[in-house]
């Protein structure tokens, strides 16, 4: 309810109204471009332009359905153009940041920082249709219609690219705990 009454103010030109969903919505777009992404630079570069597009985009802006799902989807896609983008180019010149733990308490950010190594490197084995869909389900909150719908797909491929995903994680993980 609380994102409908953002939205029309918004609309009708609120600068609270955005700076409110700016504020609510930063971190979790910006996880989510990090973990599409892998770098968090350019992560924050893409929950930018998508804010600043959103910002620009008041008066022609309609939404039916969720408001952190259309935001999801927007980093979604322009995380998409940032990897076809980079492919195009013929090498990079750093390796992808790694986003480490934030516990004040060096045990236990050793541990966390292990294992999220290890997911990100099991993440980056899975194909980017695969890793997307996760990511877009677990992280963006994204139903697998409201994902198939953003994609253009059907909802069975994603619930496949889900599936499969997952099967993959679960087998290289697996093989992380058994070494």
């Amino acid at each position: 309810m609380e994102d409908k009454l953002l939205i029309w103010r918004f609309k009708y030109g609120s600068r609270d109204a955005l700076c409110r969903i700016y504020e609510k919505y930063e971190d979790d777009m910006l996880t989510l471009a990090i973990s599409l992404l892998n770098d968090v630079s350019t992560a924050e570069d893409v929950v930018h332009d998508v804010f600043v597009s959103f910002a620009e985009s008041a008066e022609k802006l309609k939404l039916n359905g969720s408001l952190k799902g259309y935001l999801a989807t927007c980093v979604a896609n322009l995380a998409r153009d940032k990897i076809r983008a980079r492919r195009r180019q013929p090498a990079e010149l750093d390796e992808a940041e790694l986003v480490g733990s934030a516990s004040n308490d060096p045990p236990q950010s050793i541990m966390c920082d292990e294992e999220l190594q290890q997911l990100n490197y099991a993440m980056a084995q899975l194909s980017y249709t695969q890793r997307e869909v996760i990511i877009l389900h677990l992280r963006g909150g994204m139903t697998f219609k409201a994902i198939a719908k953003s994609q253009g797909t059907s909802i069975n491929t994603i619930q496949s690219r889900y599936r499969y995903g997952l099967d993959k994680l679960r087998s290289l993980l697996d093989g992380e705990v058994k070494k």
